[in-house]
């Protein structure tokens, strides 16, 4: 097979390098080769391309066949043209001169097809960042007029919640002022019925008062009586009586409702029924032992006066 000329990967992964090289044809790809012309690199923009012109113009002389890539590449740095022009020199279609002349004004437009390209590459790269810094303002413009729309509504909330607490604090003062006037009517309505609770109290307990001083009325109209009785039949008896029987039966009768009359006096007037028992069975005692007294003064009294008649 006649020899080729062809790319030979080099480089990463990700990241691929090429050697244009002459092998034979029947050696791998990353094999054997007969010369290395020059490097090729895809990766950069425009694509980076060294070869070793007058190398590979002699091998595509020779008979050597480019594969596909290479002779993309090989056109591209004016190879196959100089081949091309060689061999009409030979034919005689034309001089060498002319030949010449040709081949630079090629290379005179392929270096400013390559500067346009370079420019549109500069000018559209521009082109794309003021495109991204417009699009950028657009952007924050937008998430400008998103923030001071939701800080309008915020502010909005606020003053409304400003304006539900001012409310708020005017019904809570007006709810307390009422609440304050609705315990002073209260308390003046209240008093008058302290004061009728007290009055009757007072007027219930006045008779418990006046109970105790009717009972010391008849108590103390019943010792005076005694005496009177007592008196009657002494006054009957003869005047030869000794005046000195006659005092002693006077004062004991009379000293013994006065010694009754402090008794009850000394005693409140709202005592409670348990203190008044013992005090009334204490009293029917000493009215009983006082009739007794009396019985037997009386009882002596008539045996004197049996003894005298």
């Amino acid at each position: 097979m006649p020899t080729k000329i062809r790319l030979q990967r080099k480089g990463k992964k990700g990241r691929p390098f090429y050697h244009l090289v002459v092998a034979d044809g029947r050696a791998p790809r990353d094999g054997k080769f007969i010369e290395r012309l020059g490097t090729y690199d895809p990766i950069t923009d425009p694509a980076t391309v060294e070869i070793n012109f007058d190398r590979a113009l002699y091998w595509v002389q020779v008979g050597a066949q480019p594969t596909d890539t290479a002779r993309s590449i090989l056109s591209r740095e004016g190879v196959m043209l100089k081949d091309h022009l060689l061999r009409g020199v030979k034919k005689g279609a034309l001089t060498e001169e002319a030949a010449e002349e040709k081949f630079q004004d090629w290379l005179k437009e392929k270096a400013s097809k390559i500067e346009q390209v370079a420019k549109d590459a500069e000018l559209s790269k521009k082109e794309l960042k003021k495109k991204q810094v417009e699009d950028e303002r657009k952007i924050n413009e937008a998430r400008a007029e998103s923030l001071a729309k939701k800080a309008a509504k915020e502010s909005m909330k606020e003053d409304k919640k400003a304006e539900t607490e001012e409310v708020e604090a005017v019904s809570d003062e007006t709810a307390e002022a009422k609440a304050e006037e609705d315990v002073k009517e209260e308390a003046p309505a209240e008093e008058p019925k302290a004061e009728k609770e007290a009055k009757e109290e007072a007027q219930a307990e006045e008779p418990k008062a006046e109970e105790p001083e009717a009972e010391k009325k008849p108590e103390e109209k019943a010792p005076a009586e005694e005496p009177k009785a007592e008196e009657k039949p002494e006054e009957k008896a003869p005047a030869e009586e000794p005046e000195a029987e006659k005092k002693p039966e006077e004062e004991a009768p009379a000293k013994e409702p006065k010694a009754e009359e402090k008794s009850k006096e000394e005693t409140p007037a709202e005592e409670s029924k348990e203190e008044k028992e013992p005090k009334e069975e204490a009293e029917k005692k000493s009215e009983a032992k006082a009739s007794d007294t009396e019985k037997k003064e009386a009882d002596t009294a008539e045996e004197d006066k049996d003894k005298k008649e």
